[in-house]
């Protein structure tokens, strides 16, 4: 926000530090990040370059990316994956405590979402098995009857969006965001912080182990990883991804 105090001879501009829900953030190299009762100032980092690949590989498969393709600036799945697993593509750097901000739409029943902290094992066979989830999908004309934990913006299968979310319509732009700081995490959309939890709590363990993850003993443990986007075999679209190290 900006203050202006207008005197008779003198003009003082005083720029106040950015609200953490506005998306004015997207565009600013620098802002004050409160974090417990730490104030940090980092600089915004950009994940993909609007050209090429740079800064991203498949999951356990190092070299060429086949399964996305880089469109008028956006990172762009092209849904070739059968199901959850195969086409994901994750940072080759890995995060702990973040600031993700991103711009993204999906087609007309689609599915992805957007991963973080995944452990990169070939014991593993997707990013989702150890990497919680951002949602991203068609609300409205998915095929299948979606429950509130698998819709846009959910934690998926753990946490769901509150009344306040807003979510454009197909074929638009959204704009999301992830904050993790040691555990205490938000989902924005939108502008509007629809998500806040504690990860490793007590509620959150007892989600886990009583929910779809009860049988994947990875899901959520590791404090550091990648992040990922997936293809979950349809198109949908990525641009103005970026990050703030906390």
């Amino acid at each position: 926000m900006k203050k202006q105090l207008i005197g008779l001879s003198t003009l003082l501009l005083l720029a106040g530090c950015n609200d953490a829900g506005e998306n004015s953030e997207t565009t600013k190299d620098t802002a004050n990040i409160t974090t417990g009762t730490t104030v940090q100032s980092t600089t915004m980092s950009s994940l993909f370059n609007g050209k090429d690949f740079s800064g991203w590989h498949s999951f356990n498969k190092p070299g060429e990316i086949t399964s996305w393709a880089v469109e008028d600036g956006a990172l762009v799945c092209l849904g070739t994956a059968k199901d959850a697993h195969g086409g994901d593509i994750v940072t080759d750097k890995e995060y702990d405590n973040f600031e993700l901000i991103w711009d993204w739409k999906v087609t007309k029943g689609g599915n992805s979402g957007v991963m973080y902290h995944v452990v990169e094992d070939t014991k593993y066979k997707a990013p989702y098995e150890t990497g919680p989830e951002y949602q991203v999908i068609d609300d409205v004309d998915f095929p299948e009857k979606l429950e509130d934990w698998q819709k846009s913006g959910a934690d998926y299968a753990m946490y769901t969006p509150g009344p306040n979310k807003k979510l454009n319509p197909v074929g638009e732009w959204n704009t999301s965001k992830i904050v993790v700081n040691n555990g205490k995490t938000e989902h924005w959309l939108n502008g509007e912080k629809i998500i806040s939890f504690d990860a490793w709590s007590d509620d959150w363990n007892k989600r886990k182990m009583e929910g779809k993850w009860k049988d994947f003993p990875g899901y959520g443990t590791s404090k550091k990883g990648r992040i990922a986007l997936q293809d979950h075999g349809n198109k949908v679209y990525f641009k103005n991804i970026m990050i703030r190290e906390l």
